[in-house]
């Protein structure tokens, strides 16, 4: 199990390393042009990008999405509230790929011959714990007459199974495994075991269905209230639609905004809204990859250490879920939650327990927001040095969806040598003299500068390992400048793509699709609107959820005949 979680996460931070060191070696000494994603107005209506004009009058297209697999998380919390299986089956089904950053990326959501191999087992498996523990004692099966008991049994599973009312013809099918079972001689209940068992491995449970009346056409149609059921219960909860959904739903009044919000407002209390934490901001924040970073021993980094970094960003992020914070205080909350252990790590005072605490943070500036966090600063870290490139790209990536730019094709050849008993910040100094790599590091390395007060493991710290003193400031293109980590947050805080980048990565995880450039006007309208009411992150996802892209989709022209 190790090592299957292991492997998507390598690959996610040998990407980083990867884009590191292509950009290390890439880039030229033009002058950085940012690939600059969508985002809102300026704060003074001064349009940021010429097209924004044109997003006034352009229609917003709700676009489509490819038949969405289970992935391994949504998978194992769907049994998980079906049958009460806690076992995580699927924790043993092959990696998912990632798409724009998150698993849950439909058109990477492949099936297999050996992932149906999985399916089919871990079926069997789950049918018979779950039968043993009596979740199918609804009614007795008679013997010689069991069809009755078996349609009524197979009708309420199926229904939940697969989001959706079943049909007389289908739970007829179902039913002749009764049947069959009779003809070889079995008993009524492996007859239906049978059913159950080909159910969960239905495309109507391993998929989420969603149907066009026109598959071909490119006009815009809602989706049903079943099916905004699904997208809703998989973005909130990674899971199935419970009773309550489903109903709302099946009565055709989902769709109604009030009866949504409702819904909406429900979920996110709920403690299953802790798939958001684990599967989006576990995701969005590289929470997920500090499970696999191995800092050198030096550093003191232990497994209750790491174990503490974790759940202090998972806790945060939880209190925005339900909180009334806006979501770009992120940046600086001026709140944490530590253990002694972690309290100590910091330089802070201890809690007295090793249960995590809430504490304020004004004694402790350094700390607040995302970028006092251990957790982040160790993944964005090399095991035995900083390194202010990752730093700086994962800010240009995760909060202000400005790539760097891709290296040119002539790139090749590594980086002169620097001398190693320099600062950090001066030898980057001598690595941006060459002209090769000024263009991309002037763009990415003062971010990371920003943090170089946090060692590999997030630790404060004024000196180096080697002694040189830490120089944590930095200058932006366009004059921008700062010193220290209080400073460069709020030149983050304040920059105008913020929101936009936010509603672009929670918009692409609500989806399971990528956010492409024909989205730049909807994620507009959806930031623009939740900072209008308030900007908490319920009010994003509310402006998600009411939005055409959600509510609304379309087919797939066909592709001409070679």
């Amino acid at each position: 199990m190790h090592d299957v979680r292991a492997s998507g996460w390598r690959w996610r931070r040998r990407s980083l390393a990867a884009a590191a060191v292509l950009l290390a070696v890439g880039c030229n000494g033009s002058p950085p042009k940012a690939r600059v994603l969508p985002g809102p107005d300026a704060p003074d209506n001064t349009p940021v990008d010429p097209q924004d004009a044109q997003c006034r009058e352009a229609a917003r297209d709700p676009g489509r999405v490819t038949l969405h697999r289970l992935n391994r998380a949504e998978y194992n919390n769907t049994v998980r509230d079906l049958l009460g299986d806690t076992s995580s089956p699927a924790s043993d089904f092959p990696p998912d790929d990632h798409g724009f950053g998150f698993d849950n990326n439909a058109d990477v959501l492949s099936m297999s011959p050996l992932l149906m191999e999985k399916y089919s087992r871990a079926a069997e498996v789950l049918v018979d714990a779950a039968w043993a523990r009596g979740a199918f004692n609804t009614c007795a099966l008679d013997p010689a007459q069991p069809e009755a008991c078996a349609k009524e049994l197979l009708k309420t599973f199926v229904r939940r199974a697969w989001r959706r009312p079943v049909t007389p013809e289908e739970v007829e099918r179902l039913a002749a495994f009764v049947t069959l079972a009779r003809q070889h001689g079995d008993t009524p209940e492996v007859g239906v075991k049978l059913a159950l068992r080909s159910a969960l491995v239905s495309p109507h449970f391993l998929f989420r269905v969603e149907l066009d009346p026109a598959p071909t056409s490119l006009a815009p149609h809602p989706v049903s209230d079943l099916e905004l059921a699904s997208r809703l219960s998989y973005f909130l909860w990674s899971s199935m639609p419970d009773e309550a959904l489903l109903q709302a739903a099946e009565g055709g009044h989902l769709h109604e905004p009030e009866v949504l919000e409702a819904q909406v407002r429900r979920m996110l209390v709920d403690p299953k809204a802790r798939a958001l934490v684990d599967n989006f901001a576990g995701q969005w924040l590289y929470t997920r990859a500090l499970d696999f970073s191995q800092p050198e021993s030096r550093y003191g980094f232990d497994e209750p250490l790491r174990a503490a970094m974790r759940q202090e960003m998972q806790l945060v992020f939880q209190e925005f879920i339900t909180g009334d914070h806006r979501i770009e205080d992120l940046l600086d909350a001026p709140f944490t939650y530590v253990n002694d252990r972690l309290a100590t790590h910091y330089g802070m005072p201890r809690p007295g327990t090793s249960a995590m605490t809430r504490v304020e943070l004004k004694d402790h500036p350094e700390r607040a927001g995302l970028f006092g966090k251990g957790a982040l600063l160790t993944v964005t870290a090399n095991p035995d040095r900083t390194s202010p490139v990752k730093r700086g790209v994962w800010v240009l990536e995760q909060l202000l969806c400005k790539g760097p730019p891709p290296p040119p094709p002539d790139a090749g050849g590594l980086a002169p040598a620097v001398d190693p008993t320099l600062n950090i910040k001066a030898r980057m100094a001598q690595h941006r003299a060459n002209p090769s790599c000024a263009g991309c590091h002037t763009l990415m390395d003062p971010l990371g500068f920003g943090l170089e007060n946090f060692d590999p493991v997030g630790r404060w710290r004024t000196k180096e390992e080697g002694g040189a003193t830490v120089d944590p400031s930095g200058e932006l293109p366009g004059g921008k400048s700062f010193n220290g980590v209080v400073e460069m947050r709020e030149v983050v805080k304040q920059d105008p793509d913020l929101s936009a980048c936010m509603t672009r990565h929670l918009l692409t995880y609500a989806l399971g699709r990528g956010a492409e450039d024909q989205d730049r006007c909807t994620v507009r309208d959806i930031s623009q609107q939740a900072e209008s009411q308030g900007g908490r992150l319920t009010d994003y996802i509310l402006a998600i959820v009411r939005s055409d892209a959600f509510l609304r989709r379309h087919g797939e022209a066909e592709a001409p005949k070679p």
